[in-house]
């Protein structure tokens, strides 16, 4: 290849992993999806409105389920920018980008730059990545924080640099800080993995790793003093419901293994192949590749150990089995392992050199695309979104008119024009989804459309009420006013005067009934809209699944 088409080649691979990263930061303004992310993102906004710091509440009561990092991150966003949808996720996304420039970093080194640029577009385009960055939880930070804790371990493992153990250990700190003590399974697992494989014994038990433990409790400190401030010195508080519980023990034990085993106080039902066929949805359009890159790897390289790097596949399957192994299993918790399934992919495709192999694997993305591009013309057709500008027609018909012809006029190498063909097809698909779906979807997400309504609509400041049910914490992250409760029937502290209500139909009837004076400012429609159903997919039948809430006023 010529020096003068290698150059236009990497400036493609930028200019689509800047695309990459736009489309992870499409969902920036798009609502924060319920319940899991509008919790996280009031706790937040309580810490901020209370200057509170140290402790996490949830409707005025301790909370403990996760740790404080994400928190303290979102509040600050939250101190600097406001209250918003995007102040809420642009820290997480920025995180998730860290983590791209890691993976960069890291397969760069491991590998050449080329692999480096694969590795980086591979995870950007997976697709529970933008998804994540889209409804977004704990798993953005973590999966910047584990890559960048694992390249600075390996920095100082290979320099014996002090500097790059300490980077490690602040990376290490903050990840468990975000998650718990499961976040060394990933770095603990790809350090060790390398180390014991290739028989560096006097590396495995060299000094340096005990001082890199006794910084990693260090870093920690300000987490166990959050938590012993706000439970082990109130063993009267009543957390799941029993009095003497040890935010401490919580934090090392229960929330962790306490999963693992099933013993602690919340619980899941495991299935052993649940991360193999989330694997086939989460990774696409590359999962396919991935599990071949996986087994030859292993195939060859346990043949030559010595010349072959052992951070990735160890890093990866080791968090992977664990996992399949754990009785509390969700499909988000193997974000955290994609940034060592990219670089295992970009190398695969990479040192592909028979026609055959090109061949196959080229007729493997063809139908995975097929089905992937099937897939949303039949969400198109059924779900009808609501949201379907002429902007967002042009922008995939460009896209599909660059993944047919581009990869032929911009690259000589068939493995090259693998990875454009794929990237431009994610890009796609999740463009479709930023621009259309997920802008439709978020009408049914009644809470939080309702909230905004009434911030736009109240302009006599009337007090606002809303029912106390699950339904309730979009609202409460996005009403820009206190608010007070009430059950349904009615019972709660009610002010004097006229103030709005928020609540769902059937019990605004009843309170009508009831002798309540009502007047309908507006009404919404309500779908738990994490929890999709073909039903509700179906504009068709969608009606059957949905509830009606209502904004009235009280006089």
């Amino acid at each position: 290849m010529s020096p003068l088409k290698k150059v236009i080649e990497t400036k493609w691979l930028y200019l689509f992993i800047g695309l990459a990263a736009m489309v992870n930061f499409g969902g920036l303004f798009i609502p924060i999806i319920g319940p899991d992310g509008t919790l996280y993102a009031l706790i937040a906004k309580t810490m901020v409105q209370t200057n509170n710091y140290t402790d996490l509440y949830f409707h005025g009561h301790d909370w403990l389920d996760k740790p404080h990092f994400p928190f303290w991150i979102t509040a600050l966003s939250f101190k600097c920018f406001g209250v918003s949808t995007w102040a809420y996720k642009l820290p997480a996304i920025s995180f998730l980008m860290m983590g791209a420039w890691y993976t960069y970093l890291f397969a760069k080194r491991l590998y050449n730059e080329q692999i480096a640029l694969w590795s980086v577009l591979i995870l950007l385009t997976a697709q529970h990545i933008v998804l994540s960055n889209n409804d977004v939880r704990a798993e953005p930070y973590l999966t910047g924080l584990i890559i960048a804790a694992v390249y600075h371990f390996y920095r100082a493992h290979i320099a014996n640099n002090y500097w790059q153990l300490l980077a490690g250990c602040i990376f290490t700190a903050c990840a468990i800080m975000t998650k718990g003590m499961f976040a060394l399974v990933p770095i603990g697992g790809a350090i060790a993995g390398e180390l014991i494989i290739t028989k560096q014994w006097r590396s495995l038990f060299n000094l340096k790793w005990l001082v890199a433990l006794i910084l990693i409790v260090m870093f920690i400190l300000p987490e166990l003093w959050c938590l012993y401030q706000q439970f082990d010195v109130h063993p009267e508080k009543v957390i799941f419901g029993q009095k003497g519980v040890s935010g401490i023990k919580f934090f090392f034990w229960d929330s962790q293994f306490g999963r693992f085993f099933n013993t602690g106080p919340i619980k899941g039902h495991g299935d052993p192949s649940f991360f193999i066929h989330t694997t086939l949805w989460a990774f696409l359009p590359w999962s396919l590749l991935l599990f071949a890159a996986v087994f030859q790897y292993i195939k060859i390289a346990i043949k030559n150990v010595q010349n072959f790097e052992w951070y990735s596949i160890s890093g990866a399957l080791l968090t992977f089995l664990l996992f399949s192994a754990s009785r509390f299993q969700l499909p988000h918790y193997l974000n955290i392992v994609f940034p060592f399934f990219a670089i295992l992919t970009a190398q695969y495709i990479f040192y592909i050199r028979t026609v055959k192999t090109i061949r196959a694997i080229n007729i493997t993305q063809a139908i995975v695309i097929t089905l992937m591009l099937v897939i949303l013309g039949t969400l198109q057709y059924f779900f009808k979104p609501q949201i379907f500008s002429l902007f967002t027609a042009l922008t995939f018909i460009i896209l599909f008119l660059l993944m047919v012809f581009l990869p032929a006029f911009v690259s000589e190498s068939a493995n090259q024009k693998v990875i454009f063909i794929t990237v431009i097809a994610s890009l796609m698909v999740n463009s479709y989804l930023i621009l259309s779906f997920y802008p439709s979807l978020m009408k049914y997400q009644a809470g939080s459309e309702a909230a905004i309504w009434i911030n736009n609509n109240n302009t006599k400041k009337l007090p606002i009420i809303k029912l106390d049910d699950d339904y309730a914490v979009a609202f409460e992250f996005y009403i820009n006013k206190p608010t007070a409760n009430i059950d349904a029937d009615g019972k709660g502290h009610l002010p004097a005067g006229q103030f709005l209500l928020y609540a769902p139909q059937n019990v605004i009837n009843s309170l009508s009934q009831k002798g309540w004076h009502l007047k309908t400012l507006s009404t919404f429609q309500r779908y738990w809209v994490s929890r999709l159903k073909p039903s509700f997919l179906n504009k068709a039948t969608r009606a059957k699944e949905l509830t009606i809430t209502e904004v009235v006023m009280v006089n």
